[in-house]
């Protein structure tokens, strides 16, 4: 065979060779690149409709704050639900703090429990949120598949993606929404304080019938910030904002020296003059009703109507917010990285936020806690469910007509929003060292 001929047969061959193996690569492509572009042009009904078939027939701990008897029993209303609708059986782990479902997930991951947790959701703030984020403790980009969370318009209304400024990033979904109130024994006081200043004055003038739970409980750690906020009100606006942004350091040194100049001027006027603080908000509504204290607050401004109906709390108890700004917030409900019933869970959660749900959490005398839904995207039907909560809210066959009176009191008050969440601990770490050890 001659050079020629025989260079021709190599170049023949190589030639085949090339195309096969052309061929060969593009059948492994098609192959492995198929699947996934099925999966992207997946239609949301269709990823619901699966999420629904693996979800039904499951049990779902909800690890939530168990503190006040009314959110229980909504959560026992929503349990009886979610069982007619997906045969879930839903179970109320109730906390004390909900810091203890965070280390309850973490230990589970030092014990390489990837896939089985025990926490299937939690009721989650914005500190502990903003921790399990940052420890990737969290499910991952699954609200957009909730039918329902479209109704709170997010495209429109920013604040149901962001968690104490914080973009939740899809790995919590809004709830509700509350804000700090005050209420007051109308008969020991006719006028109560309607600013942060005007308190300090009050508590004075009125030694002993105020004080606040210590931290780091929740609505201690609501009244501080408050506070914070109101006293820093008058600095340059470019500092005002280092609240929002990560704590540090220099913020600390300019922002936190009138919050302990505050305090100290009014823990002597205080509830046993400040040498010992409550454990939460339910004693201070106790010591209320008690005739121990004459003003007191919380972030549930229905669970006051709701509290005079149970008799807990005196027929002339009044309800109000601050003149001067009320701390305002969305709170949230996550699934954990490792839950074992994600697909559950987010059935659970879907119904939390129809409208259904969110009409019956709304009303006065369930929970009282306002809805997160854009009622303007609701439908008639769905938009009546709200107006039919109103009208038994006005009823005063529902309502007592001591509990209706108590909210009569009700002013406009400024939102203020929360602080970035690394202040919380700051603010509870230093009170501690402060006013929480007494020789």
């Amino acid at each position: 065979m001659t050079i020629s001929k025989r260079l021709s047969l190599s170049l023949h061959l190589k030639t085949a060779h090339y195309h096969l193996a052309a061929r060969v690569l593009f059948v492994c492509l098609s192959t492995s690149l198929w699947p996934s572009v099925s999966h992207a042009s997946t239609s949301p009904d269709k990823i619901w409709s699966e999420i629904e078939s693996r979800g039904r027939n499951q049990d779902v701990y909800f690890h939530a704050w168990g503190g006040d008897p009314q959110i229980n029993m909504y959560i026992l209303w929503v349990a009886e639900q979610v069982k007619q609708r997906y045969s879930i059986n839903l179970h109320q782990v109730k906390l004390t703090n909900t810091s203890e479902a965070v280390s309850r997930v973490l230990s589970e991951r030092s014990a390489g429990n990837h896939h089985n947790g025990q926490v299937d959701m939690v009721w989650i703030n914005g500190e502990n949120f903003a921790s399990m984020a940052q420890h990737q403790l969290l499910t991952p980009n699954w609200v957009s598949q909730l039918p329902n969370f479209s109704l709170t318009n997010p495209e429109h209304n920013p604040a149901m993606t962001r968690d104490f400024g914080v973009p939740t990033q899809g790995m919590e979904a809004p709830w509700g929404q509350a804000s700090l109130s005050f209420y007051y024994n109308s008969t020991a006081t006719t006028v109560p304080p309607l600013t942060l200043l005007q308190l300090l004055d009050w508590s004075q003038d009125h030694p002993g019938r105020f004080t606040y739970p210590k931290p780091p409980d929740f609505l201690a750690m609501s009244f501080l910030k408050y506070a914070l906020i109101m006293l820093n009100d008058a600095q340059p606006t470019a500092i005002k904002e280092r609240l929002y942004q990560p704590a540090s350091p220099q913020s600390e040194a300019l922002l936190l020296p009138v919050l302990w100049q505050f305090l100290d001027e009014l823990h002597p006027s205080l509830w046993r003059k400040g040498q010992h603080f409550v454990s939460s908000g339910m004693t201070l509504r106790r010591l209320v009703g008690d005739g121990e204290l004459n003003l007191a607050f919380t972030f549930s401004a229905a669970e006051i109507p709701a509290a005079i109906a149970r008799f807990d709390l005196p027929s002339s108890t009044r309800s109000y917010k601050m003149q001067d700004g009320s701390l305002s917030n969305i709170h949230f409900v996550a699934i954990p990285y490792n839950a074992a019933h994600i697909d559950s869970a987010k059935l659970v959660i879907n119904f939390l936020l129809s409208p259904e749900a969110q009409a019956k959490k709304q009303h006065i005398e369930v929970w009282g806690d306002s809805t997160v839904l854009d009622r303007s995207l609701l439908t008639l039907t769905q938009q009546t469910l709200f107006s039919t909560q109103t009208a038994k809210q006005d009823n005063k066959q529902t309502i007592p007509d001591a509990a209706a009176t108590s909210m009569a009191h009700y002013v406009a008050s400024p939102a203020l929003s929360e602080p970035h969440p690394s202040w919380t601990q700051i603010i509870a770490q230093q009170w501690l060292s402060r006013y929480g050890v007494k020789p």
